[in-house]
């Protein structure tokens, strides 16, 4: 079991540490007035329930996945051949959620994970996001291919903790820029994303010949660089298409290699975590090079078709390097006994990715603050019926192999 779990208690937004099962009682109250959820508190439905809010393009985007979709499916196809073997009599009743995860303190072991182009599912996008998420004291990933500036989501998560997700550019200097403007604005941990160095074949877009970013959406991180706009004949502002154009080989085409990581290092002084870690001896290689963490995770099935489910190598990974690393886990996660059976095998903490884009979709940020909410009572309410009190009692003789 990692060491990186124990943690400070944290309250936030009026929890009670270790109640976030009280929601469900809240929405029952609730409809003693007739009134009922802004909509359904099924994780697992709401892709269905988004599909119908959503106008195709944009559903497509966020819902798709590389060619076939086969890695989609393995990912949903791995949880369910994990199943929770419940323990009764454990003094379960109070639990306590809270963990620390590489310096950041979080009432729960769950992180929002990087997502792009948040404005093609509600125009305040990132922004609604950061709002929620920090007055859930919920940590928040922005990505690089945000649709509002580092300084703009920053400001509106407030005192919200925040790390920053890169995507690897082309150019040193604007590189080191980027990476200057996030930790000035309070992103405390640096997600280096591994696997999207360019895009995979993913028919969904294709099909609807949909891609944003040459749109000049997901581009406001490079547009208000001061190193990238200097590469420029003119700004974005004055000539979009030309900065897309100077966009696209920037940060994409390019594949990294593993000495170069030691560059990162020289311009972060934060935690770092490398995102995309599918293989037992690349997260041994992550922990040779000094990486803080590492994220197992395959892009959510969008990168890879055929690709094997991300908690199907969890379990080796964890037991590999888990005592000398942090190690997080993404693709996937859609309800409570997912977020257990993750922990059970080996992670430290979690992100959750799609659903909260579906909830920001439906609702804005009162949308994202109803997906996370469920989330976290669900896996409130399923740690502690399955006998637990707090995630570091989790191990994997709470599963069984189906």
């Amino acid at each position: 079991m990692s060491p990186h779990r124990a943690g400070p208690t944290v309250v936030r937004s009026g929890e009670v540490a270790g109640q976030w099962g009280s929601y469900q009682n809240e929405i029952y109250l609730q409809g003693l007035g007739g009134q009922l959820p802004p909509f359904t508190t099924d994780g697992s439905a709401l892709e269905v329930v988004a599909r119908e809010a959503m106008d195709p393009e944009p559903f497509g985007y966020v819902s798709g996945g590389a060619g076939s979709g086969a890695t989609v499916r393995a990912n949903r196809e791995a949880f369910d051949r994990w199943r929770i073997v419940p323990r009764m009599l454990t003094d379960a009743t109070n639990r306590d959620l809270s963990t620390t995860v590489l310096g950041t303190a979080m009432p729960a072991p769950v992180l929002l994970a990087p997502l792009g182009v948040q404005s093609i599912a509600h125009p305040e996008g990132e922004l609604a996001t950061a709002r929620a998420a920090a007055a859930l004291g919920v940590p928040m990933v922005l990505s690089t291919a945000s649709s509002h500036s580092i300084e703009e989501v920053a400001e509106a998560s407030g005192d919200g903790p925040r790390w920053f997700q890169l995507y690897w550019p082309n150019d040193n200097d604007v590189t080191i820029s980027l990476l200057g403007r996030a930790k000035a604005a309070g992103y405390t941990a640096l997600v280096l994303t591994l696997d999207t160095w360019t895009l995979a074949w993913r028919t969904a877009d294709l099909d609807q010949a949909y891609l944003p970013f040459i749109r000049g959406v997901g581009t406001a991180v490079p547009f208000s660089d001061p190193a990238f706009r200097a590469g420029l004949a003119k700004t974005p502002e004055e000539d979009q298409t030309a900065a897309i154009l100077h966009w696209i080989p920037l940060f994409t085409g390019t594949d990294k290699r593993w000495d170069q990581l030691p560059f990162l290092r020289e311009h972060w002084d934060g935690p770092i975590v490398l995102k995309g870690i599918q293989h037992v001896d690349d997260a041994r290689r992550a922990v040779e090079a000094g990486m803080d963490g590492i994220v197992v995770s395959n892009h959510g099935g969008r990168q890879v078709d055929g690709a094997v489910g991300s908690l199907e190598v969890l379990p080796e990974i964890a037991a590999a390097v888990g005592d000398q690393t942090t190690v997080l886990f993404d693709s996937g996660i859609r309800t409570g006994a997912d977020v257990l059976k993750a922990l059970a095998l080996g992670a430290d903490a979690v992100m959750l990715g799609r659903p909260y884009v579906y909830g920001l979709a439906m609702g804005g940020e009162a949308g994202v603050r109803h997906v996370v909410r469920g989330l976290l009572a669900d896996f409130d309410l399923t740690l502690g019926l399955s006998g637990h009190r707090t995630p570091a009692e989790l191990a994997p003789g709470a599963l069984r192999r189906s």
